[in-house]
This record gives C-alpha cells, structure tokens and sequence, in this order.
C-alpha cells in the first residue's frame, strides 16, 4: 500500500503542473488548498514514506512525501520562476544547511538525514506559496484555505471536549501541536479583521482559533495567544488607527474576555488530574540534560538524534528525567534547546535567523506601506513569527513538518507580498523613465491603455 501511495503522490506532480499552466480557475483551487491541505495531511494520510522507520523516537521517522510537497514542486516546474532569488530563501538555507553538517556527528546518519529531507520539503512548499503569492489575489485564497482549516479543527476539537477528553488535539494528534499551528492562522485573521469588513473569512479565522486554543488547555499556547491578539491590535492601531480598527478592537476584546473563563475551566480540568508543579520540574529535568548535551558536543549530536543520545549517553538520567516511557522518549520542552543539542551552535543561530529575520521583514513592509491592506497581513505575519519565538521557550514541536509547513506558507506569503512591491516599483520607475525621456525628446506620448488603468486602479496584479 505504501507503495502504491507513493506512485500516486509522483504521478500527482505532471498532473499539477498542467492544471497550473492551463486553467485559471484550477490555479484558484490550488491557492486554497496550500493553506487547507497541511491540516489534512496526518488524519487523512495524504504523505507516503519511500524510508520509514515508525519506531524512530525523533520527530522525522521517515524520507516522507506528501501530496502538499507533490503540488508545491508542480507549481514550482509550471511557473519556470527564479525561485532562488527569493527573500528568506538564504535563512531556510541555511537552516537546511547546518542541519546537513550535523550528519557527520550523529551516530544515526540515515535519521539525521530524514530531518534534512523534511527541511527540503519546508523549502520547497515556502518557494511555491511565493511563486503564486506574486499574483495579487493568491493570498488572500491561502488565507482563505488555513481559515477553513483551523475551521475543522475548532469542530473536531469541540467535539472532542463535548466527548470528555481534557486537551482537545483536533486531527494532529497532541495539542501542544494544535495550539502552535494555531498561531499562523489567528494573527493573519486578525489583522486582516481589523483592516477590513469585506470579507468574514478572518472572523471565522480567528473565532475557530480561539476555540481551539480554550479547548486545548495548554497553558502556553492560553498564554501566547492572549499576548499575541493584544500585541497586534496595539501594533495595528499605533500603524494605522482608525475608528474600523477601534470597533474591531474592542469586539476581539470581548471576545478574549469571553473565551478566557473557557481557557480556564480548561485548565482547572486538566490540573485536576496532573499536577502543574510536577510537569514544570520534569521541564526543568529535560533542559538540564539538554544543556549537559551541548557542553559536551558543540556541533551537536546530530540532527532527529536527541531522545536517542539522551538515553543511551546517560544524560537523562544524570539529568533526573524521571523513568517511564513517556518521559524517557519525550524531547526537552525548548525548541531552542533541542536544536542546540541536536545541531551545534551553527544550527542555534541558523534556526534563530529562521525565526527572527522574518519578523523584522514583515515589521518593516508594514511600516513601510501603511496606506496598502498588504501591510496589515504582514504585521499579522510578523506578529505570528514573534509569539511562535516566544512559545518555543516552552515547546519543541516546532520541528515537526505540521508546524514547518505552516511557517513555510506563512514566510512565502510574506515573500510574495515584498515581491509583488518590488515589481511595482520596479514598473513605477520604468514609467517615470519614459516619461522623462518623453520629455527630453518634445514628445508627449499619449496615455495607454495599461497606463490609464494604473493611473485609475493602481498597479495590476502580477500574473503567475
């Protein structure tokens, strides 16, 4: 059966290339489901494995591929896009990179290797979601695919609450995961809320995020979430106020009053049954052998190596991990930490270039187009990245694909947007130009019909 998926998944990438070439409205469908498709991906098995190794306690257990990947190559190969000139294309890189180096300290080199294939893919879904972001209308229908998919997340995990389980994890199976990837949709929704009433897309957005945050009951993800809404609606009224974003504010206010006895009672629940004091010293206990890790190996122990070099080092138990299965293959609860130990200080830096060099684009493309709706997208981006680099304090699943995915597609919109910028002012200068040297010769050249449109609309979506 593996097999079988696995030519279908192959087999997908002509068929993707000729829908994206040949027909506009396939090209629609296609934006939607890059924001859709990677909730999906683990319920519905939509990945296959050419190497998997089921049993591997890393978080990459396998050279996957799944259908997301399929469809971003066949954009990538239809759109014939210089895609390596694109912005953040040199950090993931360079991530990518330093993840590969780490090959050659690692005792497994075929695990460490799994890992950088899943960073290939992250690239990859990054460099489509850019290609087809150049178009105007691109993001808005991604936007549109992960509201409706935190959507069906909100409705599983509800139902799931309503069944009695304490920590809903909707389809991705644990809810520290659901509550991370939560955040690339709830703070695009929010700033496009704010800047706009045209669409109820972003309501939806960010209503299905916050019921997923109550119903996950991590105190982290209640915690983040909070700072994050009121975090972009000051950002977002200092940048551009407006009496649209005032109402807006105060109705997301409500809301996150509403929603915080619910966060809460969630919490009671869940503590009810363990204890808080307990978890935060097993925390501790991790990020000590985390720490004894990297003393010890600079450059890492390799990439997907960590419960493994843990355990068979003995730095568990010096550390005072406690033994049991759940605790022995759990990773240390710091995704800063665990890419240390894992990939050296080389891969540290990388990893926080990866974070934090898209928070400053995003910050300045807002700053820098605050009369354009483009802008509040990117502040919801950048705002997005910010309090993912704070929730990575206190969780690892950052290196998951589920949430490399969604970092991919919120880093390739953004890059998109810078993008479709620079064709403007690219188109801007070459007018200016022609008008000048117009000028120099006596001639006045009559306005064309293109240049009657920009004058009139602005400038015209770039096409794919």
């Amino acid at each position: 059966m593996r097999f079988v998926a696995l030519v279908v998944i192959m087999l997908s990438i002509p068929v993707f290339m000729t829908l994206y070439r040949q027909n506009a409205r396939y090209r629609r469908y296609m934006y939607f489901a890059l924001g859709f498709m990677p909730f999906l991906i683990a319920g519905w098995n939509l990945d296959a494995a050419f190497i998997s190794w089921a049993a591997w306690p890393g978080q990459t257990k396998g050279v996957i591929i799944s259908l997301l990947d399929a469809m971003a190559l066949g954009i990538i190969l239809a759109s014939r896009a210089r895609v390596f000139t694109y912005p953040f294309v040199g950090i993931i890189l360079a991530y990518l990179l330093s993840a590969a180096l780490s090959i050659f300290f690692a005792d497994n080199p075929q695990a460490a290797f799994f890992y950088v294939w899943q960073l290939g893919t992250v690239l990859l879904v990054f460099m489509a979601v850019a290609t087809v972001c150049r178009n105007e209308a691109a993001p808005r229908l991604i936007i549109a695919g992960l509201v409706c998919g935190i959507a069906l997340q909100a409705g599983v995990a509800t139902s799931q609450k309503l069944s009695g389980v304490v920590q809903a994890s909707g389809t991705l199976g644990h809810q520290n995961l659901l509550g991370m990837v939560t955040h690339f949709v709830l703070y695009p929704s929010l700033a496009l809320l704010l800047a706009s009433n045209k669409s109820k897309l972003p309501l939806l957005g960010v209503a299905s995020a916050l019921i997923v945050v109550a119903s996950g009951a991590s105190r982290a993800t209640i915690g983040f979430a909070g700072i994050g809404v009121v975090l972009l609606i000051g950002l977002s009224m200092i940048r551009k106020p407006s009496a649209r974003k005032t109402r807006a504010a105060i109705a997301g206010l409500l809301v996150l009053a509403i929603a915080t006895p619910v966060a809460l009672a969630s919490l009671e629940q869940r503590f009810a049954i363990s204890s808080a004091e307990g978890s935060s010293e097993e925390r501790q206990a991790f990020e000590r052998a985390a720490a004894m890790i990297l003393a010890d190996n600079p450059m890492g122990v390799g990439a997907n190596q960590y419960v493994v070099v843990a355990n068979t080092r003995g730095y568990s138990e010096e550390a005072g991990v406690i033994w049991n299965y759940a605790s022995r293959s759990a990773k240390v609860h710091n995704a800063y930490l665990l890419v240390a130990a894992e990939t050296g200080y080389l891969g540290l830096v990388c990893f926080m270039l990866f974070l934090f060099v898209p928070i400053f684009a995003a910050l300045r493309f807002a700053w820098q187009n605050r009369g354009d709706p483009r802008g509040d997208l990117a502040l919801g981006i950048g705002v997005a990245m910010f309090i993912v680099s704070l929730h990575c304090l206190y969780e690892w699943v950052l290196v998951t694909a589920s949430v490399q995915y969604m970092i991919a597609i919120n880093l390739g919109i953004l890059g998109g947007l810078i993008l479709q910028r620079k064709a403007e002012k690219r188109a801007a200068i070459l007018e200016r130009k022609k008008i000048s040297e117009s000028g120099r010769s006596g001639k006045i050249p009559a306005m064309s019909r293109k240049g009657r449109r920009s004058r009139r609309l602005g400038p015209k979506p770039a096409s794919d």
